[in-house]
């Protein structure tokens, strides 16, 4: 297989339908431009919104758009826990759905630096393997905490069986473990910002053309910016 190439180069704000995974998506746009092609932020298959594609040279600001905080709209269904988080995964409890008192209670929990384990059904690993790939054969691990910070949570919409939330938290912050910890799991997630980059500006991932791509020094003066404008 020839290198890939290095252009064309920039970055390109992607709007991730729900269905493919975050790695089809960067495979589609690859298959097209023929250059070096990956993304800052994994979303998961039944997740929308906003995904960074870096394209050629770009491909090397990674580090630094990877840990920039994010944005989400999610849909909890409070009504069960599934194993992966997701709707994606099989049921394992079912609960009775709290009462307004009792979910503000949990939020507030949430609130700030937090340390939630990590999804059995992430890419993180565990012994060398991806932990996705043990959930799937049915092995019992345990899983490592990851601390976090939420920013920002609020409550758009609360029907009893399900709350709809507007979430600012930090980079490698996973919104499924949230949902566990509110006794439920992630039915819808979108992903609205990831640091200065908003899914209004962006495109269908088979609308992305070379023109599209922001170039790296307004990338990186965006992000510089905007960790200037936090201080």
């Amino acid at each position: 297989m020839p290198p890939r190439a290095p252009e064309p180069a920039g970055v390109g704000l992607v709007d991730k339908p729900r269905g493919p995974s975050s790695f089809a998506i960067v495979a589609q746009i690859r298959s097209r431009t023929g250059a070096r092609t990956g993304h800052a932020g994994t979303l998961d298959p039944f997740a929308t919104g906003l995904l960074l594609v870096l394209s050629g040279r770009a491909t090397k600001l990674a580090p630094l758009l990877v840990g920039l905080d994010k944005r989400y709209r999610a849909e909890i269904d409070l009504t069960c826990r599934t194993s992966t988080g997701d709707p994606e995964g099989e049921v394992v409890e079912r609960l009775e759905p709290p009462s307004e008192r009792e979910l503000a209670e949990r939020l507030e929990r949430l609130r700030g630096e937090i340390e939630l384990p990590v999804p059995a059904a992430s890419a993180v690993k565990i012994g060398g393997e991806r932990a996705y790939r043990l959930a799937r054969r049915g092995a019992a691990v345990e899983m490592p905490l990851r601390r976090s910070t939420v920013y920002a949570l609020q409550v758009a919409a609360f029907s009893g069986a399900r709350v709809t939330l507007d979430l600012h938290v930090s980079s490698g912050t996973y919104v499924r473990a949230l949902a566990d910890a509110l006794g439920g799991h992630c039915a819808a997630l979108r992903r609205t910002t990831v640091g200065p980059f908003s899914v209004e500006d962006a495109v269908p991932p088979d609308e992305l053309t070379p023109e599209r791509l922001l170039p790296e020094a307004e990338v990186r003066a965006r992000v510089e910016a905007a960790r200037a404008g936090a201080r």
